[in-house]
């Protein structure tokens, strides 16, 4: 089998384009925030990470065009040599500021923040175990650490058993180290935090959450799943994105300086990628100055989910429960997944289709998401057709209060 072979025989993607039922790369040609413009139609928007909003803020996009205007485009270099500017700096320093750890380390993408954060600080021998639902960048880390013969291990999800079974494997002066999403983005279920604390004070282990979910939605002042426990001073590195909550591009990780000045000189993800450019810096600090001065953000969010989640239930869906901005609506085959994702598409709705192997066999979802700019009428409407869906599609059952 040739090399490209795959490729040309890949053609799942080209027969549902054909059923019409095609659910990606759908282009948003104007947005609003909870409402956007999709061929030529508006269209209720409850598939966004934008949690809280801010994307069309018009601080947030006057800081961005500022910083454009000051600096340029692209900071045309990496953070190492010639890509550093002073907003790069003053964002670090409040991120560590308001995160109450000693530093912080911007990063291009969340991506490379999650996958740039483990490898350079893992040795042949050491130990990781890692959620089996963590994030691709997670995934992507423990291969680059396997790749020089890490032991990486991974425990059933959200399975504090599994979990001690596994580190009373590990010989006990090795290195361990625990890695856990906040809240996991597929179904927006929450790790659990304390109990992951005690089995690394216990197996004297490191912790790294990451918590590009949990950032600006859980815990006080949206400060994330670690807070939202109490667990700070207990967690050694949390890792979140801009791309959710801060309304631009990048991410960062939070934790002690010496282990934060060691992935800055260490990181290949972080050495050999272009800086975060000038606007994306900018509109994240200015985000996060908003998210700083209405505390009341974060709580809007999780009762607007709260709302559509009570709703939906109610009205006779599976649908997993939460606590955060994400609410998953169990629909069962791929197939009916396409189709339920189109005709709300057609009713003016527009959902993100999670099919196998992104989600078990029969766990095929509907994964929905709602901001703090979600206003009831909106909320209302999506509740109203889903329940269209449901009924025309048969995924209705009977309320079990």
């Amino acid at each position: 089998m040739g090399l490209f072979d795959k490729c040309y025989n890949y053609n799942h993607a080209d027969e549902t384009k054909e059923k019409g039922i095609y659910p990606y790369f759908r282009p948003i040609q104007e947005s609003e925030g909870p409402v956007v413009m999709m061929e030529g139609r508006k269209v209720v928007m409850a598939g966004s990470n934008n949690y809280l909003g801010l994307t069309t803020h018009p601080r947030v996009k006057q800081a961005a065009i500022a910083a454009l205007e000051k600096y340029g485009a692209s900071c045309s270099g990496s953070r190492f040599l010639t890509g550093t500017i002073d907003l790069h700096i003053e964002l670090e320093e409040k991120i560590a500021r308001f995160m109450g750890k000693e530093a912080a380390l911007l990063f291009s993408t969340g991506f490379q923040a999650g996958q740039g954060v483990i490898f350079p600080l893992v040795s042949k021998g050491d130990y990781i175990f890692s959620d089996k639902d963590n994030h691709a960048s997670i995934v992507a880390g423990n291969l680059l650490a396997a790749s020089i013969n890490v032991n990486v291990v991974r425990y059933k999800h959200n399975d504090m058993d599994d979990l001690a079974r596994r580190l009373a494997q590990a010989p006990a002066d090795a290195n361990k180290f625990i890695v856990t999403d906040g809240v996991f983005s597929a179904h927006g279920l929450v790790g659990n935090i304390p109990g992951i604390v005690s089995l690394a004070k216990k197996y004297d282990a490191k912790i790294l959450v990451d918590d590009a979910h949990g950032f600006g939605v859980m815990g006080p002042l949206g400060k994330g799943t670690v807070h939202h426990f109490g667990e700070e001073d207990n967690v050694d590195l949390i890792v979140c994105t801009f791309s959710k909550t801060l309304a631009s591009l990048g991410g960062f990780v939070v934790g002690e300086e010496r282990v934060i000045n060691y992935l800055r000189h260490k990181s290949p993800a972080l050495i050999f990628s272009a800086s975060p450019t000038p606007a994306s810096v900018a509109a994240a600090s200015a985000a996060l100055d908003i998210l700083i001065e209405n505390p009341d953000l974060p709580e809007r969010v999780r009762k607007n989910a709260d709302y559509v989640r009570k709703g939906l239930r109610e009205g006779g869906f599976h649908v997993i429960d939460g606590e955060a901005a994400i609410v998953p609506v169990i629909i069962g085959s791929d197939e009916k997944c396409f189709q339920a994702w189109r005709m709300l598409y057609d009713e003016g709705v527009f959902v993100n289709a999670f099919i196998s192997p992104a989600t078990p066999p029969g766990m095929q979802m509907l994964r929905t998401s709602y901001m703090a700019t979600h206003q009831r009428e909106h909320l209302d409407f999506i509740i109203d057709k889903f329940l269209v869906v449901g009924k025309r599609l048969g995924l209705l059952h009977a309320h079990a209060g």
